[in-house]
C-alpha cells in the first residue's frame, strides 16, 4: 500500500515537471514567435524577399532643360551599367576569360573584375557605370562570342550638355548617380529626377530567375522638363565677349555678365568666365589655375595637391552673378541719383555744384576719378561725368534714413530670390552707422564704395530706376513641361513693388543717356550708332584686399540699358580684378557693354535709327587698329559704324584689313587678325557682272568680302552690275573692299 501511494506521487511529481516543461517551452515559443513575426518581422520579411525576389532598378529619364527657343541645353540619353552575376560564372576558367575580356573592353582594372566575380554569393556586381552603346556592343558581341550567361548590361541614362560650357555656372551639372550637382540642376532636382521603376523577378530553390509570369514590371516615370528665359544665341554672345576681355585684360578673378529684360526680370543671359564643362566638371577649365594647381602634384605633396585641386573646382563652379558680393562703384550712383530725385533733394538742372577734384569728409580728403575736378556743373552733369564730390553731397543731403530706405526698397537688403542656389546676402552698412555724424560711411556709399552686393541686385536695382520704377523678381525658368511636352506651370512677371515714379525713372533714363550718348560721358565707349543707349560705368576699390594699406586690386564694371527712350535690355558686365590697375570701367568695361549690344540688339529685332549726321558718310576709312585690344578696336569700328570679325586667338589686333585709312563702306566689315603667324584667310572673288543690285551684293558678302557701290544706287531694281574691281576669279583676302559699278539698261520702247 505504501508503495503504491509512493508510485502515485512519483507519478504526480513527472507530470508536474513535465506540464511545467512544456508550459515554459510554450512559452518561449511564444516569445520566439513574437520577436520575429513582431519585433524582428520586418527584417526577416525582407530576408525571405531578397531569397524568393530579384529586382532590377529601371532608370527614370531626367527631364531636359530647353533655352527661351527650345534648343536643349542639358539633355538625358540612355547609356549601360556592365553588370556579372558570379553565381552564375561556370568555373574558374570562365571567370578568368570574363576578366581579360571587360578589362580590355572598358580600360578597368583586370583584378578588380577577378575579385567581384569570385563573390560567389552574389548575383549582382556592377563593373562600369556609364557606358555608351559602341562600348556596350562590343560587351554584348563579347559575351555571345563566348556563350557567356553571366554577363549582363542594365540600362541608365546619362546627362549630356551639348554647349560644352555654355551657361555652365547656371546650369550646373549632376552626380554619378544623376543627382543635382549645381545650378538648375540641383535647384530644380525633384523636378527633373522623375521617379526610377524596378523590374521584380521571383527566384526558385537554386536562385535562378523563374519564367516571366512571375514577373512584376513598375514602369520608370521620367521627369519633367525647364524651359528657360535664357536665349542661346544671347548667351553666346554674352559668354564670347566675356572670354575676350579676360583674355586682353587679364582678369585675374573672373568676368561676369548678365542680360536682361528690364521689364519682365526675365534673365536673357548670365555668365562667369573663365567656367567649366559641364560634361567634365571635375576637370579645370582654366588652363592657367589647372597648371598651377598640376605643379602642386609631387610626391610627399597630396593633401596640398588634393585641397588645391578641390578648391579650385569650388571655385570654377560658383555662379559668380549670384553668389560673389562686390563692391557696385559708381553703378550705383543710379540708385543715389534716383532716391534724390524721387525725394525732390536735389534739381538735376537749375542747380549748380562745385568739383575740384576732392571732397573733405571726416577729415580725409575723398578725390574725384578726374583729378583736376569738373569744376562748376549740375547734376545731371554729375551723372554724365560720374563725379564722386557731387554725390558725396548729395548722398549727405538725402540723409542716413532716406538712404537706408531705399536701399530697402530697391532690394539690398535682402537676396532677390531667383531661382538659383547659393544666392548671397550683400554687405551693407547698419542704419546705426549711417546715422553716424561723421557721415563718413554714407558719404562712400552713396557712390558705391565700402558695402558690397551681388551682380544679381545690383542689375535688378538698377532696371527699376529707368524701367518705369517698378523692381521686378528676376528668374531663369520660364515653364515645366511633364514628359509628353504638356504645360505644368508657368513664371509670370512680378512686380514686387513700385519704387520710384514712372515720370523719375523717365527722367533718370534720360539722365543716363547721355552717359552712352554725349561725346563728352564717361560711358562714350559703350556706344553703337543707330541704337540709343543709356549707362553708367563703375570703378570700384577692392579696399578689403588692400596691400600695406593701399588699394591695389579693382572691379572694373558698366551697366548699359536699350533702347533709351523705352528701356527693354538690360546689361551689366563686371571684371575682377584686371591686370590694368589704372584702368577704369569706362575704358575696359564700357567697350564690351557695347560689343555686347551692337550683336544682341539686330538679333532681338531692334532696327538701327542712323541720324543725318551718321548717314552723311557712305564711306569711311578704316581706323588705325593695330596695337589695339581686341574690345577696343571693336568699339572704335562701332562708333564709325563698322562690323568686325577676329581671325586668331590673342587679344591684341597684329592686322586689319581693309588697312589703315583704307576706304569701306559703312556698315562693312573689317577682320582683325590678333596672331602675328594666322595666314591670311584668300577666296576668290565671284563673278557678278550682269547681276541686279540686291543679288550682287549679296553675292559679294556671302563670300566673305566687302562691297563698295559705284554708279546706280542697288535700291533700284532695275540696276545691273557692269564692272567689278578686282575682276572676277582675282585671289583676294577676305575683308577685302569689291568695288561694282552699276548701271540701268537701256529699255527699248
Amino acid at each position: 500500500m505504501a508503495v503504491k501511494t509512493t508510485t502515485n506521487k512519483m507519478k504526480k511529481r513527472i507530470n508536474f515537471v513535465l506540464a511545467c516543461m512544456i508550459l515554459v517551452g510554450f512559452v518561449g515559443l511564444i516569445f520566439k514567435l513574437y520577436i520575429i513575426q513582431i519585433v524582428e518581422g520586418e527584417k526577416y520579411q525582407k530576408m525571405a524577399i531578397n531569397q524568393q525576389m530579384r529586382s532590377t532598378s529601371i532608370r527614370a529619364n531626367r527631364g531636359t532643360i530647353y533655352d527661351a527657343n527650345m534648343k536643349p541645353l542639358a539633355k538625358s540619353a540612355t547609356v549601360h551599367n556592365v553588370v556579372i552575376s558570379p553565381n552564375d560564372i561556370k568555373d574558374e576558367t570562365e571567370r578568368e576569360l570574363i576578366a581579360q575580356g571587360l578589362s580590355e573592353i572598358l580600360d578597368v582594372d583586370y583584378e578588380m573584375v577577378l575579385e567581384r566575380s569570385r563573390k560567389t554569393g552574389s548575383y549582382y556586381e556592377r563593373i562600369k557605370t556609364k557606358v555608351e552603346q559602341d562600348v556596350a556592343d562590343q560587351v554584348t558581341q563579347f559575351a555571345l562570342d563566348h556563350d557567356i550567361t553571366a554577363i549582363y548590361l542594365e540600362e541608365d541614362t546619362k546627362r549630356y550638355y551639348p554647349y560644352g560650357s555654355l551657361a555652365s555656372t547656371v546650369l550646373g551639372f549632376t552626380g554619378s548617380e544623376n543627382q543635382g550637382a549645381y545650378g538648375l540642376e540641383s535647384y530644380y532636382n525633384k523636378v527633373l529626377s522623375g521617379t526610377d521603376g524596378m523590374v521584380v523577378s521571383a527566384k526558385n530553390a537554386w536562385g535562378t530567375d523563374m519564367p516571366f509570369r512571375y514577373q512584376q514590371i513598375y514602369d520608370a516615370q521620367d521627369g519633367n522638363s525647364l524651359v528657360l528665359t535664357i536665349d542661346e544665341t544671347i548667351q553666346h554672345y554674352l559668354e564670347k565677349h566675356l572670354e575676350t576681355a579676360v583674355a586682353e585684360h587679364e582678369v585675374h578673378n573672373r568676368a561676369v555678365g548678365i542680360v536682361m529684360n528690364v521689364n519682365t526680370g526675365e534673365i536673357l543671359a548670365m555668365a562667369t568666365k573663365p567656367d567649366f564643362d559641364p560634361n567634365e566638371p571635375l576637370v579645370l577649365g582654366d588652363p592657367q589655375v589647372a597648371q598651377a594647381v598640376e605643379e602642386l602634384n609631387t610626391e610627399g605633396n597630396e593633401e596640398e595637391y588634393k585641397k588645391a585641386l578641390s578648391d579650385a573646382q569650388f571655385a570654377q563652379w560658383r555662379n559668380k552673378a549670384i553668389s560673389d558680393p562686390y563692391e557696385p562703384g559708381s553703378v550705383f550712383k543710379l540708385i543715389t541719383a534716383a532716391a534724390a530725385l524721387e525725394t525732390h533733394t536735389v534739381d538735376p538742372y537749375n542747380e549748380v555744384f562745385n568739383c575740384p577734384g576732392y571732397y573733405i569728409v571726416a577729415g580725409r580728403r575723398i578725390g574725384c576719378w578726374k583729378h583736376a575736378g569738373h569744376g562748376d556743373l549740375n547734376f545731371a552733369g554729375a551723372i554724365k561725368g560720374s563725379c564722386n564730390p557731387v554725390f558725396i553731397q548729395v548722398g549727405q543731403r538725402l540723409g542716413a534714413d532716406n538712404f537706408y530706405n531705399y536701399l530697402d526698397l530697391f532690394g539690398f537688403t535682402s537676396p532677390t530670390g531667383i531661382d538659383l542656389p547659393g544666392e548671397a546676402d550683400a554687405y551693407l552698412h547698419s542704419l546705426e552707422t549711417l546715422q553716424d555724424k561723421n557721415m563718413a560711411s554714407l558719404s562712400s556709399a552713396s557712390f558705391g564704395q565700402t558695402f558690397k552686393v551681388t551682380p544679381i541686385q545690383l542689375i535688378t536695382a538698377v532696371n527699376a530706376t529707368i524701367n518705369g520704377g517698378k523692381l521686378m523678381q528676376p528668374y531663369v525658368v520660364s515653364q515645366v513641361l511633364d514628359p509628353n511636352g504638356n504645360v505644368v506651370s508657368s513664371t509670370q512677371p512680378t512686380v514686387k513693388r513700385q519704387v520710384i515714379s514712372e515720370d523719375i525713372s523717365k527722367l533718370e533714363a534720360t539722365l543716363a543717356e547721355q552717359v552712352v550718348m554725349a561725346t563728352d560721358g564717361s560711358g562714350r565707349k559703350a556706344n553703337v550708332p543707330g541704337y540709343r543707349i543709356g549707362g553708367k560705368t563703375g570703378t570700384s576699390e577692392k579696399i578689403d584686399a588692400k596691400e600695406d594699406g593701399v588699394v591695389t586690386k579693382y572691379t572694373l564694371s558698366f551697366y548699359g540699358f536699350a533702347p533709351a527712350d523705352d528701356p527693354e535690355i538690360g546689361i551689366l558686365v563686371a571684371l575682377d580684378e584686371p591686370e590694368d590697375g589704372s584702368a577704369y570701367g569706362s575704358t575696359i568695361a564700357a567697350p564690351v557693354v557695347g560689343s555686347i549690344f551692337a550683336d544682341i540688339l539686330p538679333y532681338l529685332g531692334f532696327e538701327p535709327e542712323y541720324t543725318e549726321q551718321e548717314l552723311a558718310v557712305a564711306d569711311v576709312k578704316a581706323p588705325v587698329l593695330v596695337g589695339l585690344k581686341i574690345h577696343d578696336a571693336q568699339s572704335n569700328l562701332t562708333q564709325e559704324g563698322l562690323k568686325s570679325r577676329v581671325i586668331g586667338s590673342g587679344s591684341t589686333v597684329v592686322r586689319q584689313i581693309p588697312g589703315v585709312y583704307e576706304p569701306i563702306p559703312k556698315g562693312g566689315t573689317v577682320i582683325l587678325y590678333t596672331d602675328e603667324d594666322t595666314e591670311p584667310t584668300t577666296a576668290v572673288v565671284p563673278d557678278v557682272v550682269g547681276l541686279s543690285g540686291m543679288q550682287a551684293n549679296q553675292t559679294i558678302l556671302n563670300a566673305g568680302f566687302n562691297i563698295r557701290i559705284a554708279g546706280e544706287s542697288i535700291e533700284n531694281t532695275a540696276s545691273q552690275a557692269v564692272s567689278q574691281e578686282p575682276a572676277a576669279g582675282t585671289e583676294a583676302e577676305i575683308g577685302t573692299v569689291v568695288t561694282v559699278t552699276f548701271t540701268i539698261p537701256d529699255v527699248e520702247g
